[in-house]
Order: structure tokens, then sequence, then C-alpha cells
């Protein structure tokens, strides 16, 4: 088998600096690689020492960051998937699924969490009821979990479950009430016995839209634990309002909080991937467009909006300069041009004056001229207008770009 290079040594012929970034950019492959392949075998006896004193236990947010092996998330967006794809061809919605994780804490990096292996259980629900309470699923458990006793040294260490709900604008990746009594009842049984118990929730129907996993990691707070920051969500962000809040958090986003995750593989599995990208993934860069994806539609929309309501702030005037609105409902007009002369001057004129860049400019209709501006507020102004102006530019050219990209592919792949 064909195996991926490591990096190049640094040439001769390169300059002492380049060399230098070589060399770290070398080092720094080397030790990520070296900390991956850590992370399939570790010290038995660190190991219990770390799940004896299980520092956890005082600690409601001890644990920051879950790292999942290539196993485990292929065997997990697989099973989610194939709850969707039953759930439509019995002419109904998606089935959510659930299974459970292996794993360990890693005592190298005590604040991270280990996630090896998944395997999936026989449960099917729909919406949030998903709930592993069935006699025979009980002792599905124990049976497997008696199995892996013999063949594993990592405990079940977490479940995962998936939300195929609909296609919008935020991840369904949340806990909802049932979820959080699960989670809670399984960290109340595991975690004083030094196995820290996480909860994985995926969104497939996001994941499939995407091309990339959706999916988030959650550990929930004691029922008496005190949050020191009000309105904060499990992700950090601070959401004043309640309405947001609860479409991207659901109702008990207060109950929970979320775990940085990331992703682990040895050197053997990184070579095999490196020869399936190259031999296979690169039809996925010329079928794909990131600008007609949903998320940047969305976001596309929001930069118009917020460049509309900055441009709002400036309207031209008689003398060629500009007057400040300062009426946020006089946004329309703004934007429309206003009537000087009998005319109406275009919103093309507000783009075309300013210098963006360093690329010079003149003056003209858009743009304060040194004659119509006070001394104390024309050059915050004219500075403003130009940065507002160049996020129209932006704008402009990703969508550009994204449009000129796609008449390239369809072009290319269209069928004759």
């Amino acid at each position: 088998m064909h195996h991926a290079p490591w990096p190049a040594a640094p040439s001769s012929q390169d300059g002492p600096q380049a060399q230098r970034n070589k060399t770290m950019s070398t080092e720094t492959d080397y030790l990520a690689v070296a900390a991956a392949d850590a992370r399939y075998t570790f010290d038995v006896a660190k190991l219990d020492e770390l799940r004896k004193s299980s520092p956890w236990r005082d600690d409601a947010r001890y644990f920051k960051a879950v790292a999942i092996g290539p196993s485990a998330v292929m065997k997990m967006m697989t099973h989610c998937h194939s709850g969707v794809e039953k759930g439509v061809k019995k002419g109904g919605n998606p089935i959510e699924v659930m299974g459970l994780l292996l794993g360990r804490p890693d005592p190298i990096t005590p604040h991270t969490l280990l996630v090896t292996d998944v395997f999936p259980l026989p449960i099917e629900g729909f919406e949030t009821r998903v709930i592993a309470d069935d006699g025979d699923v009980i002792n599905h458990m124990i049976e497997l979990g008696e199995s892996l006793e013999t063949t594993r040294r990592e405990k079940f260490m977490g479940w995962y479950h998936s939300h195929p709900f609909d296609v919008g604008p935020h991840s369904h990746c949340y806990m909802s009430q049932t979820d959080i009594s699960t989670q809670l009842q399984w960290q109340r049984a595991e975690d004083p016995h030094g196995n820290p118990f996480l909860a994985i929730v995926v969104d497939p129907l996001r994941s499939l839209a995407k091309g990339d996993p959706e999916l988030r990691a959650f550990r929930a707070y004691p029922p008496e634990y005190t949050h020191p920051v009000v309105n904060e969500c499990p992700n950090g962000e601070i959401i004043h309002e309640e309405r947001v809040r609860l479409e991207q958090w659901g109702s008990c986003w207060a109950s929970y909080y979320e775990l940085e995750v990331e992703y682990y593989m040895s050197s053997g599995a990184r070579s095999v991937l490196s020869t399936l990208t190259r031999n296979f993934l690169w039809m996925r860069t010329l079928g794909t467009t990131p600008s007609c994806e949903v998320e940047s539609r969305i976001r596309c929309m929001e930069g118009v909006v917020g460049a509309a309501e900055r441009l709002a702030k400036f309207q031209p005037a008689n003398g060629g300069g500009t007057v400040r609105i300062k009426d946020a409902g006089d946004a329309p007009s703004a934007l429309m041009g206003a009537r000087s002369g009998g005319g109406r001057v275009g919103p093309a004129s507000l783009v075309a004056s300013p210098r963006v860049g360093g690329m010079g400019s003149s003056e003209g209709v858009g743009r304060p001229s040194s004659s119509s501006s006070s001394p104390s507020g024309g050059k915050e102004e004219e500075d403003e207008l130009t940065k507002s102006c160049q996020v129209v530019i932006n704008i402009a050219t990703e969508k550009l770009i994204g449009c000129i990209a796609q008449t390239v592919k369809k072009e290319l792949f269209a069928q004759r």
C-alpha cells in the first residue's frame, strides 16, 4: 500500500527563515501524530489513579473537550443516517436512534474525554422520546458490557442519540428535558465511581446537507448547581433574548454545557485517508459550492442587512457632500438615493466614490468633501462610509466568485 510521505526536510536552497519555518512545521506535524498515536494506548496505573481521585466530582465543568476516534465517528454517523433512511422509506419521518460510547478519561490531558468506539442499541423513537428503559434493551446492554470486559480495557462512558429534525438555520444538537433526565441518571450512577459520563447529540439531516459531521458533546449540571453567569448558553455565549436561547438550545439551556469536539487519528489511518482523499474526494470539491449552502445564504442576507443599516446613515445632499441620517427609519430612502436637483442618485454612486483598500478615489456623490464636512466629524464620517462600502464590496465579491465557480462547474460536468 502506498503511504503518504512525511513532511519534507528543509532544502539547502531555502533561506534561513524558510528553513526555520519548515523545521517548525515538521516538528509540529510529528508532535501532532505522536499525540494522536498516544491516545491508542494508556498507562493503566495512571488511569486508575485518575479514576480514584475523580476530580470531576468537585467541579461541574471539569471537562472541557472530547476527542473522538475515526472508527467511533464513522459508526455513529452511519447509525444515525440509517435511522433517517429507515423512517423515510416507511413513508414517515426520520427515526431517532441511540447507542453507547466506549472510552475513558485521558490521564495525559485530564480535562479531555476520549471516545474510542461506539455500539448502536436496538432503540428507535420519534422527537424527544428516545429512552433506554425497555427490558430487552437493558439485557442487551448488560450482555454487551460483559462481552467487552473480556476484550477491551475501556468502559461504557457515554451515550449518543440523533435529532433528525428539519434542516434549518440552527443546529438541532441540543439537550431536551428527556435527554437531561437520562444524562443526570447516568452521571449520578457512574461519575462517583471514576467513570465520567458523556452525551453526544447528532443532527444527521444537517450532516447530510453540509457534508460534514454535525454533532455536539454535552455534560449536565447537577440540580444543586448555581450558574455564575446570567443568560450564558451551553457554548459559553451570552444571549439575552429568551426566544433565541430556546431556538438554539431548547428549554433546558441552563441545565447543561457543551464540550469542544476534536477528532484524532493514528499515523496509519492518516496514511490510508490521505490515499483515499487523493483518489476519490477531489470529486466533492468540484461538485459542491459553499456559497450555495443554506448557512452561506443566510449569512449573506444578514451581511446585506447590516451593510444597509450602515449605509443608511449617509445620504447625498445638494452640495455633493453627505448628510448624516439620524433616523434609522429613513434607511430605504437613503439606499435608493435622495432627490437632488430633480434627479435620483442610485446606490452605485455610494459605492464607487470612496477610497477602498488604498486604490484611490475621486470627489463626488457619496463621499464627504473637505469643504462640506465639519472639522470635528468629517474624518470620522468619511472613514465610516469607507468601511461600509468595503462591506458591500466584500459581499458582492463573495457572491460573484460563488456564481463564477458554480457556472464553471455546471459547464464542466453538464451532460452534452
